[in-house]
């Protein structure tokens, strides 16, 4: 089944306000639009509003956020909820990002929250699995992508799972340098796409979510990534903070 690429740029915390409209004119200049990709920008929650001005009437590019919180609202100081995420301009929310996970102690089980609360506000969850360098040393990368993949869209419906990507990011590859081959990402990806037609029970399903790559990714090695099987996408990190390096990516 052809898949339409996806090409996704997680800015972190970097780029405030005025960097992001800065940011978005200098892309926007040399982007032109195509209709054979989906590009998505997910700047920092303070940056999205000002991302979504500097758009102006482009659709073919689209915004998420980094995170969610797994409640609609509240008193959670300091958090974001999906339906604020989406009225602010969002389309699109990253859940269980390694960083959430390993930095913020975010678990298995929140991100299926997530995920459930991202689909009920019209928001398309990008579910990122991976492991760490210590467990992929013990032969341990199937247990726990695996164990990631169906904890996080344990609350999810089956007819909703065509509305959800994927995004395998190894841990020990992001920010470090280190890249895995298109091999090392071919036989993963093929893990996840082989667990989503169970989790799915239709293998025409599960053949139409994406699943994108990320971890070290750059102008110099996205096409060989892009072009290994089964990978789907980019989830581009530190090379999309700079205009000209990620309209090169957006534009592989």
């Amino acid at each position: 089944m052809m898949r339409r690429p996806v090409l996704a740029a997680n800015w972190k915390m970097n780029h405030g306000p005025t960097e992001a409209r800065a940011f978005v004119a200098a892309f926007l200049a040399s982007y032109s639009p195509r209709g054979d990709r989906t590009v998505v920008i997910f700047p920092p929650a303070l940056s999205l509003s000002a991302a979504r001005d500097a758009l102006g009437p482009r659709s073919d590019v689209q915004l998420g956020v980094q995170n969610i919180h797994s409640e609609a609202k509240g008193a959670f100081t300091g958090e974001n909820s999906a339906p604020m995420a989406r009225d602010a301009g969002a389309q699109m929310a990253l859940v269980g990002h390694s960083e959430r996970r390993h930095v913020f102690g975010e678990s298995d089980d929140a991100t299926a929250k997530k995920c459930a609360i991202a689909l009920l506000h019209s928001l398309t969850p990008m579910l990122c699995v991976g492991e760490k360098i210590e467990e992929r040393e013990k032969g341990h990368t199937e247990q726990v992508v695996l164990r990631q993949l169906r904890t996080g869209l344990s609350l999810v419906e089956k007819k909703s799972l065509s509305g959800i990507l994927i995004a395998y990011e190894p841990v020990w590859a992001i920010g470090t340098g280190k890249t895995a081959t298109p091999a090392d990402a071919s036989s993963v990806h093929d893990l996840i796409r082989r667990e989503l037609g169970k989790v799915a029970g239709s293998v025409e399903i599960a053949g139409g979510i994406p699943i994108l790559y990320g971890g070290s990714v750059n102008r110099e090695n996205a096409r060989s990534l892009l072009e290994a099987r089964g990978v789907d996408g980019v989830l581009v990190g530190g090379a999309s903070l700079d205009a000209s390096s990620w309209g090169a990516i957006a534009s592989t």
